[in-house]
């Protein structure tokens, strides 16, 4: 028999649900994950294909998460996503499946919220391109991967906005500039500027586009206005076409300029680049914003998420006095009434 007329190798499980996951125009990231939480299923149940296996090996291995690896809820509800994924989209298993299995219960977390004295003082300990990045993250209430991956043609200097495209949820919203940030964002567009015509003088100056762009406009990938706005150090060479890119500023590098500027500030509190963005609801609600203005600006899909941000207000969620503060506050006018009082007395006697 001919190689040739030999019908082709299915093709494997994993490739079969990158095909599906792209289909669906899922994230890269959604796509890694959910590859690597079926690979450790695989692997746990001693590499045996997942046609075999059903409800009952799902829970057992959601179980071994939970007791052995001491994931926590959210992770175990990602590892269950992926694996129903599997069955539902690409296996074709009945959707039932998900009824026999348990989901993790999320804790309601209150938000590590700074004050403004505190975001300053971790703002003062950055420099370059990690404290622009930190700066929008509390002025424009940004999450760390919309920053790191915003556009230069997503910058409206002159509006003072920003157009976060495909947000979490894949949706696009507008969020403000801040002014403080007009001139050193200026300058440093500038820069990346000069950067990218001394990459296209050389047949360089790519960037990766979205979805399937390329296609469509062959040239936008070298245009200014598709640039990172924050791109990384260090060009790198892309495996499917063999073009020289540089991809955007790597999350990882302003997640540590940030916790050590914080520690090098000597704050006690556990801060993170999400703190910033906590920080900016907070700040907007004590600013007396309403409810739902602040939602559009971060995007939420539902203001009950937004709501959380009532519970850390300085002044607490219903606008409730201590009642220990109460008393102190009684005393201290009782103490003002008897000097008054005192003083009064004394004057009268002076005068008599």
């Amino acid at each position: 028999m001919n190689p040739d007329d030999a019908p082709p190798r299915p093709p494997r499980l994993l490739d079969r649900v990158r095909a599906a996951l792209r289909l669906r125009h899922y994230s890269p990231r959604t796509e890694e994950a959910y590859c690597s939480w079926i690979r450790r299923y695989v692997i746990h149940h001693g590499k045996r294909h997942p046609e075999e296996l059903g409800a009952t090996e799902i829970q057992a291995f959601l179980e071994h998460l939970v007791t052995h690896r001491r994931v926590s809820a959210s992770t175990q509800n990602q590892a269950l996503a992926a694996l129903l994924f599997l069955y539902v989209q690409v296996l074709d298993r009945p959707t039932t499946l998900s009824g026999e299995l348990t989901r993790g219960r999320r804790p309601e977390r209150i938000p590590v919220v700074l004050t403004p004295s505190e975001v300053a003082a971790v703002l003062e300990r950055l420099e370059g391109a990690p404290r622009l990045m930190a700066s929008l993250l509390y002025g424009a209430g940004l999450r760390l991967l919309e920053c790191a991956t915003l556009r230069v043609k997503d910058l409206d200097l002159e509006r003072r906005e920003i157009r976060v495209r495909d947000g979490k949820g894949r949706k696009d919203r507008v969020t403000p500039l801040p002014r403080r940030l007009l001139e050193p964002l200026t300058a440093h567009l500038a820069a990346v500027r000069k950067l990218h015509e001394a990459e296209l003088a050389k047949g360089g100056g790519v960037v990766a586009l979205p979805e399937g762009l390329a296609r469509k406009y062959p040239n936008a990938a070298r245009e200014w206005t598709w640039q990172w706005v924050f791109p990384a150090t260090r060009p790198y060479v892309d495996r499917e076409t063999g073009e020289v890119r540089r991809h955007h500023l790597h999350e990882t590098v302003l997640q540590r300029a940030v916790r050590e500027a914080a520690i090098g500030a000597g704050l006690s509190k556990r801060v993170s680049c999400h703190v910033l963005r906590h920080s900016f609801a907070t700040h907007l609600l004590e600013g007396g914003y309403d409810i739902r203005t602040i939602q559009e600006l971060l995007g939420h899909r539902d203001v009950a998420t937004t709501m959380i941000y009532t519970h850390v207000l300085n002044r607490g969620a219903q606008g409730v006095r201590s009642p220990l503060d109460a008393i102190a506050m009684d005393a201290e006018e009782k103490d003002r009434g008897r000097e008054r009082g005192g003083s009064g007395g004394g004057s009268g006697r002076r005068g008599a």
